[in-house]
């Protein structure tokens, strides 16, 4: 009992260092802090600049060592502190460099007071620290007759380079310091050195024209200007309205028709006449013309980039639902009060069992200790020297019984430690619910494409995960253990973090009554095919073509990403928003686009090849563009899940399933059949296995999210997918006579014999390849002989005997 005295202090120990390291300042402190930081800054300015007036510097160097005595009087206009100060941060520290402090303790106590955005600031502490150091070290390299300009630290990394590298090798890294500081803090390039250049050129043109103005009145003259520039121009023909080389001033202008829709055109002509307003040349076919074509367009691009982000900001997918509000934490329910009880009697009697068990088949344990989650309990042991390890494992039933536990799981051993662990299942387990995983720190902290909040571990963490990075996620277990709350909890996750311009569902379900609910957000957040009524597809015969046009898409995607040369659709829409991709060349924000499917294995019932050709596609190629899948089935056999989409789901999700066998089928490797249901579940990304509680959601939780989101303002109409034209219609067939096969009439005859058309059918009889039997059924359909394809289903066949088809090929021939 005195050791589980000592465990319960450690814990309670843990759990206050936790809440420290998890402690974020509320509003009211931000403030306050922000307040205190940016009075800092002000004392220390006025320390700093009385430390330099008439020499204080001096004259209280000595007081700054009997700061106790009270009767020690200094001339800092901030007293014995400032004193102190300035001598420790600016004489001991960065001379003059040390004013750049002031403005990085101002700029940070202005963002904690004000609730800005924080994330700046590790760009502006880095830099100006940066700049402190450069500016310390050039001012100790260049007055090392005033120690107070650069400060101690400023002069003796002075005196250290110069013993290294020498005088010329220090100033040569301080250049380059500044080149680097220049470069990437205040964007100085060539081109706007160059363009500096090229505008102060132009002003001397202007003014050297008011002096001149004949000169200036004979340059409006386009024939004599053509003349004197290049005299082979002679044969050009130049028109004489002059109106159409003159630049449209207003045209210079931006019109903008809607905040988030910007048409680059009207702004790009007269910034192309802008550079070369009168310039007439004659057609030159040379490489070099088109490399310098190529590269003087390209630079204009940029520039109007840079011109456009700089008047309007950048691109902002958002603004068309700029209103948009993220559905509150309120709407979920609290099921219990967030904490795991911890009952000693049944850790110490489950202890004693194990160990008991453990010493009858006389294996000693070193150390135990327990690890309490909201379902399961992990005991860590450590067995004595000597001890196999496969032993233990060969005992996980023998440890069941002893525990009367409904299944226990031997992890030997513990990945990355070296113990080995038992998970049983609590008798009193705790229900995590879906509001206590979407509030915790780690959830809203995250910063992930796509973060899916999928419930708590045995440790009692929130276990987030991307499913950018997955890319594709697929779920199996038997029924009623949790899969389809699963999938709600994944599509709420995305709902409370990412807006309805950035990510779009596919939602496939076959049974028709688990993701209804989610009809309510069509318009918000839902994708489907034009001309069609729901968005939530139930039919399966409307999923081959949904999954076809997602593979358009795809290829539509990869496409714009081509043109943009980028390599993934986070750098294409980093590039977009930008302004560096023009609307008017097709290119557009490209939102994430997530295909949900219920029950995977009903579809590949009833449409097989069908379905799994465009999955194995999007699985193999869609994770660059942004299209991941979420497959949910009971169990992913080989005549489902085939090897070639199974390779390309590393992320699975088993929860309870009947046997050892099928949890290898799902994570390929076993325990999946110990686990205890109600959303006990393993999750693996391909290196280790991790156990978790899902979080659970229920119907009348999801139903107001859905409300509320629906209730605000909308898009038009749902995401539109491009709309896929299968190939069965019969319009690419073979319709002339001339061109079928020598076969063609013996093949009829066998298709109306049998009364079925199938290529296999022609395959078997007249000992063909594929290929041919394939082209000779669209012969056959194309003639009207047999009708179109109907999926796994044999082709019906119009004309009933052989007589019959007489009749019909003497009517072809006349």
């Amino acid at each position: 009992m005195a050791k589980t005295k000592k465990e319960t202090v450690d814990k309670k120990n843990e759990s206050k260092t936790e809440n420290l390291r998890s402690w974020r300042p509320n509003k009211q402190q931000r403030f306050v802090l922000g307040c205190l930081l940016i009075l800092f800054s002000v004392a220390l300015l006025v320390a700093f600049i009385s430390f330099y007036v008439n020499g204080q510097w001096q004259t209280d160097q000595s007081a700054v060592s009997q700061l106790g005595d009270r009767t020690e009087v200094v001339e800092n206009w901030l007293g014995k502190f400032g004193a102190y100060l300035s001598d420790l941060i600016v004489y001991r520290g960065f001379g003059l460099a040390s004013f750049i402090l002031i403005r990085l303790f101002f700029l940070t106590g202005l963002f904690l007071a004000l609730e800005m955005s924080t994330k700046k600031l590790k760009s502006i502490w880095f830099w100006d620290l940066f700049a402190i150091i450069i500016v310390s070290v050039l001012f100790g390299f260049f007055a090392t007759s005033a120690p107070e300009l650069g400060g101690t630290i400023g002069y003796e990394l002075n005196l250290f380079l110069q013993d290294y590298i020498g005088k010329t090798g220090t100033l040569l890294t301080l250049l380059f310091g500044l080149i680097i500081y220049l470069i990437f803090k205040i964007k100085l390039s060539p081109e706007k050195i160059q363009s500096y250049f090229d505008s102060t050129k132009k002003e001397l043109k202007s003014e050297l024209g008011t002096l001149k103005p004949q000169q200036a009145e004979s340059a409006y003259n386009l024939e004599e200007f053509a003349i004197e520039e290049d005299p082979e121009l002679d044969n050009i023909h130049l028109k004489s309205d002059v109106s159409q080389f003159e630049i449209n001033k207003e045209a210079l202008k931006p019109t903008i028709n809607h905040s988030s829709e910007i048409d680059l055109n009207p702004v790009l002509k007269p910034l192309q006449m802008d550079i070369n307003p009168v310039t007439v040349t004659p057609p030159v076919h040379t490489e070099e013309f088109v490399i310098e074509k190529a590269e003087e367009e390209d630079i204009i691009e940029e520039n109007l980039a840079s011109r456009l982000v700089a008047d309007f900001g950048l691109f902002d997918p958002t603004l068309d639902l700029s209103n948009y509000k993220f559905p509150t934490i309120d709407l979920l329910k609290e099921y219990s009060t967030g904490g795991i009880t911890i009952n000693q009697e049944e850790l110490e009697e489950n202890k004693n069992k194990i160990v008991d068990t453990l010493r009858n088949y006389k294996i000693e344990i070193a150390q135990i200790k327990a690890t309490v989650g909201p379902s399961v309990t992990l005991y860590e042991i450590v067995p004595e020297a000597g001890i196999r390890i496969s032993k233990i494992k060969s005992l996980e039933d023998d440890i069941a019984l002893s525990l009367s536990a409904l299944g226990i799981r031997i992890i030997a051993p513990i990945p990355g430690k070296g113990t080995i662990g038992i998970e049983v299942p609590n008798k009193n387990p705790t229900m995590v619910s879906m509001k206590s995983v979407i509030g915790s720190a780690k959830f809203q902290e995250a910063e992930m494409e796509l973060p899916i909040a999928l419930g708590k571990t045995i440790s009692n963490e929130t276990f987030v995960v991307d499913l950018a990075k997955m890319p594709h996620l697929l779920m199996a277990g038997a029924t009623g253990q949790g899969k389809s709350v699963g999938l709600n909890a994944v599509l709420t996750s995305l709902l409370y973090k990412k807006h309805p311009a950035e990510v779009k569902f596919v939602l496939v379900d076959p049974k028709k009554v688990e993701l209804t609910l989610f009809n309510k957000i069509e318009r918000h957040y839902l994708a489907k095919l034009p001309d069609t009524e729901d968005a939530i597809i139930t039919d399966n015969a409307k999923v081959v073509n949904t999954l076809n046009s997602l593979c358009v898409e795809m290829d539509n995607r990869y496409s714009l990403l081509k043109d943009a040369m980028v390599r993934n659709i986070k750098e294409y829409n980093e590039k977009f928003k930008a302004r560096k991709l023009n609307p008017e060349a097709g290119h557009r924000f490209l939102p994430y686009i997530i295909l949900v499917v219920d029950e995977f294995a009903d579809l590949i019932m009833t449409a097989g090849k069908e379905v799994e050709i465009p999955i194995a596609r999007l699985a193999q190629l869609a994770r660059a563009i942004g299209i991941h899948l979420i497959i949910a089935t009971q169990r992913p056999s080989v005549n489902v899940i085939t090897g070639l989409i199974k390779a390309n789901f590393p992320a699975r999700i088993a929860f309870r399933v009947t046997s050892k066998i099928d949890s290898r089928t799902i994570l390929d490797t076993q325990g999946a059949d110990q686990l205890i249901g109600r959303g006990d579940l393993l999750y693996t990304n391909g290196n280790d296995v991790v156990r978790v509680q899902c979080a659970f959601i229920d119907t009348p939780e999801v139903e107001k999210i859905t409300d509320f989101i629906g209730s605000q303002k909308a898009y038009a109409t749902a995401y539109l997918l491009p709309e896929f034209v299968g190939e069965e219609t019969g319009i690419n067939l073979d319709m002339d006579i001339s061109e079928r096969d020598t076969l063609f009439r013996e093949a009829a005859e066998i298709i109306v014999n049998a009364q079925q058309g199938s290529a296999s059918l022609l395959q078997r009889k007249l000992k063909l390849g594929y290929n041919r039997a394939g082209r000779l059924i669209d012969q056959l359909e194309a003639a009207g002989i047999v009708g179109p394809f109907e999926g796994s289903k044999a082709r019906s066949v119009n004309i009933s005997d052989l007589s019959a088809l007489d009749q019909f090929f003497n009517n072809e021939q006349n």
